[in-house]
């Protein structure tokens, strides 16, 4: 079998469908994906990681002097929110930690901003307090939906790579 030019058609891939001239502007579009997702990463892991730390201080910054007793939660929920908090942002950030642990990370990401928020207001505090997790809760969304474009675009491409390996090999 001839070797292919680049200017040559590459059959298309079993399952994406993409070809060799697709896969480069699927690259651009991935990079946008990956930087949005690392901004909204960002964010999300940021405001837990300070909450987290945070809550422990024997002073905290802001309003968050008093919150959990201005809230009604019980002292001992601030640990296992700071432990749950920490564990998922090292479940987000580092690349190695299973898809599902992942997905366990923004189920109870989402959870906890939707409390906060629900918190905030069942005890009568300003919409500043009530928007402001509903903002982070966002920040969560897009990061989510870009890690899933990142996944789904990842898979098009080793689609695309192993259908082009195989249409270059030699026929046995």
């Amino acid at each position: 079998m001839p070797h292919r030019t680049s200017t040559q058609s590459i059959p298309r891939a079993a399952k994406g469908g993409l070809t060799e001239q697709k896969a480069v502007p699927a690259m651009g579009k991935a990079r946008r994906i990956r930087t949005n997702y690392w901004i909204a990463t960002g964010i999300v892991s940021s405001i837990m990681i300070f909450s987290a730390i945070n809550f422990n201080l024997k002073n905290p910054l802001g309003p968050m002097k008093g919150a959990f007793v201005h809230l009604g939660y019980p002292s001992y929920f601030r640990i296992e929110l700071t432990v749950a908090k920490v564990l998922g942002v090292v479940a987000l950030l580092v690349p190695a930690i299973p898809l599902k642990a992942k997905e366990f990370a923004y189920a109870g990401f989402a959870i906890t901003l939707v409390s906060a928020s629900i918190a905030h207001f069942s005890v009568g505090d300003g919409i500043l307090f009530v928007i402001d997790p509903l903002f982070f809760l966002g920040a969560l969304i897009v990061s989510y939906l870009s890690f899933r474009k990142l996944l789904s675009l990842r898979e098009s491409l080793v689609a695309a790579h192993a259908g082009i390996a195989r249409s270059l090999s030699p026929e046995v």
